[in-house]
């Protein structure tokens, strides 16, 4: 991956070299041109074409961004109530993934979207325990983290 985005900004730099035009818009249409011929080229190219781990970044990101939004609309809700009525606890996930970048990855987002926090990681790193501050059925938490977070690591790393 890294190889192909080097020689894409390479082919970008030269198509603003060879243009004159040293401006921002030069280099996005060098960019351009660059994705179109590695695309065109990608047989020859070891891996997959990068542009694919780029879109499921983004993918990854949205998803963040949603579960974000709605766990802090269940926390508002949880706040505002007149009787707070609330079932925390810890659970433990056990996790398919393997490296500790996408562990620390997963165990960074859980604690960044509100109402979760991940306690720790066991020794074999393969069980995360997570504190919930409202969890109703503990075995719909875990589904729901290896649904939305894990499967979208393990497509970006893997």
């Amino acid at each position: 991956m890294a190889f192909q985005v080097c020689i894409n900004v390479l082919i970008a730099f030269m198509w603003m070299f060879l243009g004159e035009s040293y401006t921002i818009s030069g280099f996005v249409t060098g960019y351009i041109v660059g994705i179109v011929l590695l695309f065109l080229l990608r047989r020859f190219l070891k891996g997959p074409f990068y542009l694919r781990r780029v879109y499921k970044i983004l993918v990854l990101a949205l998803i963040f961004i949603k579960e974000l939004l709605l766990s802090n609309l269940e926390i508002t809700k949880l706040v505002y109530a007149r009787r707070l009525d609330i079932n925390p606890g810890i659970f433990t996930l056990e996790t398919e993934l393997e490296s500790d970048w996408e562990i620390t990855l997963l165990a960074s987002l859980i604690t960044l979207t509100p109402g979760t926090v991940t306690i720790a990681v066991s020794p074999n790193k393969k069980e995360l325990y997570i504190h919930a501050m409202d969890i109703v059925d503990m075995k719909e938490a875990v589904h729901s983290i290896k649904d939305s977070f894990e499967k979208h690591i393990m497509e970006v790393t893997r």
